[in-house]
Parts: C-alpha cells; structure tokens; sequence
C-alpha cells in the first residue's frame, strides 16, 4: 500500500503545510497538485462539493506527492467509509466533542479489530496498492475536529481513545463557542490558552495538533507548537492571485486576499 507521507512527517516532528480544496474541477486540482503541500484536502462540510466530485479529486491526486484527506460533512460512518473506499488517505471529522464521538470516529476508520469499518475499498485497493487490507489501519489517518469548549475541556479524555493520529482545530467555531465572532485568531486570553491546551495534551500523548489557519498566521502557529497548518484554499489562492495580478498591471500594491478563512 502507498505509504502515508503525512504521517511519516508527523512521526518525525515536521511542519506540514496543506491545502483546502472547496471547489474541485480536476484540471485545477491535477494542477495545485504540483505545488509542494504535504497534504490537499477536500472539504465535503462546508465545500461546494459532492461526493462524486470528491472521487474526481481524489483521482486526480492519484499521481501526486500530497496526501489526500477529506473532511467529511460529519461525524457518521457511512460517508467515512465512503471517502476511505474512494482513496482518501485521511479524514477529518468534524465536531468530535466526547469520549464516545472520538470513539465512533476511530471505529469508522478503522477495519476489525480495531474498529468497524465495513470492508469495501471499491477504488482504494486499486489506487492505493496490493495489501490495503491489511495495511489500511495504520496509514489511515483518523483526525478528529477540536472545535468547541466542550472538546478543549475533554481534550486529555479524547486524546487517550486509541488510534487518534492528529486533531484539527476549527478556529471559527472554537471562536463562536468562547463568545467570539467567528475567525482565524483571536486576541482573547480564552482562545490562546484552549489552543495552548490542545497542543499540550497533544504533545504528551505523542499525537500530531492540526489547525485551520492562512499563510499569514503559520508562523505563529508553529510557534505555537502546532503540525499540521492549512495555510490556504483554492478560492483564497484564486482571488490573492488574481488580485495580485491587477493590482501588478495597473502599478499599484501587491494584491493581497482577505484574511477569510474558508
């Protein structure tokens, strides 16, 4: 089976830098594909895409250095096992905030005895290599969103259900469940010291802290101790582009994009 590279860099205590993908025509994902992320990941949650249109961008990564994950739109098996079967090699769950939704997360992810995921890799097997079978459990990656204050508070519970390899923290949400509004980063001491919890629990379970974040705050977040930065999507890199590229034309400043998060 393919070897997971996302979690062989975890293993070592590198930085990954990914992708988000909440359109996905195949041409423009076989193409993002030549950029250096060390992981693309299609978002089914709050994306434009169907799962159809997630199987073409999973084909179209088939040849591509990047890990592919998918978010899916939650925290249910069915639509786990079905991004598992068309080739992804991650998948972040949304909204894991107890001990039994990290529980059934990981049961998803994994095939018997270590969880209950149906077996059916309909594409998987083909694209990802001869043993999947029996290789699958352990270069799956099975990353549950931390996203709220009832996740940070059994953050040191839901990090000792075995067969966690990241965590993903959802920013906006996290911000909307302190009182905050919703964004990236905040000034409040609340949210810095949930995010600081997170990784320190992380940290002593030898678990990966992801987060969603923008390219402007990846040094921060490294700083912060986190391993797994989303740092742009394809609708921010399209617009920072496309911006930057009149604002060239016309003499002007370099074009930047918002600071949105998608």
């Amino acid at each position: 089976m393919r070897d997971n590279t996302l979690k062989q860099k975890w293993q070592n205590d590198d930085v990954t830098l990914g992708m988000w993908l909440s359109t996905v025509d195949p041409v423009a994902v076989e193409h993002l594909g030549g950029v250096d992320f060390d992981y693309i990941n299609v978002d089914l949650q709050h994306g434009l895409a169907d799962y159809r249109q997630a199987l073409g961008a999973l084909q179209a990564m088939q040849r591509i250095e990047a890990t592919p994950t998918v978010r899916v739109p939650w925290n249910e098996p069915g639509i786990i096992g079905k991004v598992l079967d068309a080739g992804a090699m991650g998948v972040i769950i949304p909204m894991v905030n107890s001990v039994a939704e990290a529980e059934a997360a990981v049961s998803a992810c994994r095939y018997a005895p270590d969880g209950a995921r149906s077996y059916g890799p309909a594409r998987a097997a083909m694209a990802l290599g001869a043993n999947y079978a029996s290789e699958a459990n352990d270069k799956i990656a099975c990353i549950p969103m931390i996203e709220t204050v009832q996740a940070v508070e059994n953050i040191d519970a839901i990090l000792d259900v075995p067969g966690i390899d990241a965590v993903y923290v959802g920013p906006a949400d996290l911000s909307i469940t302190l009182g905050l509004a919703p964004g990236s980063d905040q000034d409040a001491q609340s949210f810095n010291d949930a995010l600081t919890t997170v990784v320190s629990a992380c940290n002593a379970r030898g678990i990966t802290p992801g987060i969603h974040s923008t390219q402007a705050l990846a040094a921060k977040r490294i700083e912060q101790g986190f391993r797994m930065i989303t740092i742009t999507s394809d609708l921010l890199a399209m617009l920072s582009g496309a911006s930057a590229a009149l604002a060239q034309a016309r003499g002007g400043a370099d074009g930047t994009a918002s600071g949105r998060i998608y």
